[in-house]
């Protein structure tokens, strides 16, 4: 089994919310809507990403078969259920990465001084708040404001209901 650290994810569209919590425990997770199964496949071997998905069909693909992809068939519906499952038989750390990618185009985020964010952020946040990130690419700012926290408490909940 591959290292955590070196997991690399593809999405299928059935489970992009699973790609998004993913993204926030710190993992790169490829998701596009756009892409149909092949193009699944072409990604995840051209970048040696792991699929993930419901659609048993993956599993009776030439490339899969044979081994040069591997994909985690998840099992429920729910996407807490998904996440405790690649947890689980992938050996992934959940706590380590939290809230270091963005969840909407999966870049690292990057520090940045409050200062530098001001005139981005709204004037309460930029008041209450002291560490922000922003991404490189979409531009997006983070802080630990209130969605940061009810994201960190369902973490939590997984957490507790390891095992």
């Amino acid at each position: 089994m591959e290292s955590e650290a070196s997991w690399k994810f593809i999405a299928d569209s059935n489970v992009g919310r699973l790609a998004r919590w993913l993204r926030l425990l710190g993992y790169d997770t490829s998701f596009s809507k756009d892409l149909d199964d092949d193009g699944i496949l072409r990604v995840a071997l051209a970048e040696g990403r792991l699929v993930l998905t419901r659609d048993t069909h993956f599993l009776r693909r030439h490339l899969t078969t044979s081994g040069h992809v591997k994909v985690l068939l998840l099992r429920d519906d729910r996407v807490r259920e998904q996440l405790r499952q690649a947890v689980q038989e992938l050996g992934l750390d959940w706590r380590s990465g939290r809230f270091s990618r963005c969840l909407e185009c999966n870049q690292p985020l990057e520090e940045r001084d409050k200062e530098e964010v001001r005139s981005l952020v709204p004037p309460y946040v930029y008041k209450t708040q002291k560490e922000f990130a922003r991404c490189p690419d979409c531009r997006r700012i983070y802080w630990q404001g209130t969605h940061w926290q009810r994201m960190q408490r369902e973490l939590e909940a997984l957490e507790m209901g390891e095992g």
